[in-house]
Formats: C-alpha cells, structure tokens, sequence
C-alpha cells in the first residue's frame, strides 16, 4: 500500500499532525511506518499541491490539511484496483479504507475484486489455449498457473472482507482519534522488563 495515498486518505478526514497521523496509519492499517518517512512524505505531498500546511498548535504539533488536489488522488486511490503486491499491501489499503468515514468501503473491494476476476480470466484463457510445446513454453505455463491461483486466493479473501464490511456498513468506521499519540517507539507487545 502506498503510504502516500493512505496518508491523503486520512488527512481527507480532518488536519492531523506528524505523529497523529503515523498513529492514524497503525490504527486503520495495522501496521507501522516510521514517523521519518511521514514526515518526508508530508514534504513531498506538500511539493506536489496536495497537501499544505495548516500552522501549529500551543504545543508546537504542525497540522498538514489536504488541498483539493490531494482529495480527488485520495478519492482515485480508492476506487481504483491495486496490483496485487507482496507483504500484504492491498490487505493493508482495504483495511484503511473500511474505517474511513464516507467512503464506500464495498464498491472499493468490488473494483479490485473486479481487477482479480479478470486476471483470473486471462491467466485460465492462457493456460486451456495453450500447452507446454517446448523448454521455453513451460515456464510460462508454470507462472499462468500461479497468477491463477493468486487470482483465485484474492478473489475468495476479497469476498470474505465484502462479507465483513456488509455485517456491520456504520460500525466499522471510526473519526480520527482526539487521543494524543505518545512520541517515540510504539509498543510492540506486553514484554516487561526484568527487575534486578
């Protein structure tokens, strides 16, 4: 999932600040980012119009609000289909999306459930109209089945997320947080340190 358009999508959700929105991110998304590259891509948002500069608050936190540049990237971010990638990017984005308020949650999944259909389509059409015929052949014979069964597995977890969005379309969703986020590392379990 690309950290920049998850940022855009929460910030369409109100100002937030540097750490705020790392939280926000580990909140919706379940997974961490480093409060370095938020900031680094708050710059760059910045650079590229979507994003600007709301001023600071008493304690010193800068609050980044979307433009309307930024919003519309938001919004073709999620209803556009992702390339199915490694380490969990597209479960990350449907996560985040289904705890946004206002966004549809269901036509989301159903864009990229759409985007797997037809890359099952194309990888089964391969592999009934052709055979391995020679050394060169069963490589791609070998790597259709994958992107076969790749297609298959997107398609049954995306139908089971849709499930899990359609039992509860109002209670899924959540604002931002107004609870301060805790500088520094997050918690990564409920370890205790030794005594003596």
């Amino acid at each position: 999932m690309s950290v920049r358009h998850a940022l855009l999508a929460i910030l369409d959700q109100g100002p937030c600040y540097g750490y705020q929105l790392r939280a926000e991110y580990s909140r919706r998304a379940g997974a961490s980012v480093n409060v370095g590259q938020i900031y680094t891509t708050l710059e760059r948002l910045e650079r590229d119009g979507f994003v600007g500069n709301r001023g600071a608050d008493e304690r010193g936190h800068v609050y980044w609000g979307i433009t309307d540049a930024g919003r519309a990237l938001a919004a073709r971010w999620v209803a556009e289909p992702d390339e199915p990638g490694g380490r969990g990017e597209l479960a990350r984005k449907i996560a985040l999306v289904a705890t946004l308020p206002g966004v549809d949650a269901a036509a989301a999944i159903a864009v990229q459930r759409d985007a797997a259909a037809q890359r099952l389509a194309d990888a089964e059409s391969v592999l009934i109209d052709s055979g391995p015929s020679s050394d060169g052949e069963v490589s791609a014979v070998i790597l259709r089945a994958a992107e076969s069964a790749q297609a298959r597995a997107e398609i049954e977890w995306l139908d089971a997320a849709a499930a899990a969005v359609a039992e509860d379309p109002t209670g899924r969703t959540f604002p931002l947080s107004v609870e301060r986020p805790r500088r520094g590392r997050p918690r990564t379990g409920s370890a205790t340190l030794p005594t003596g």
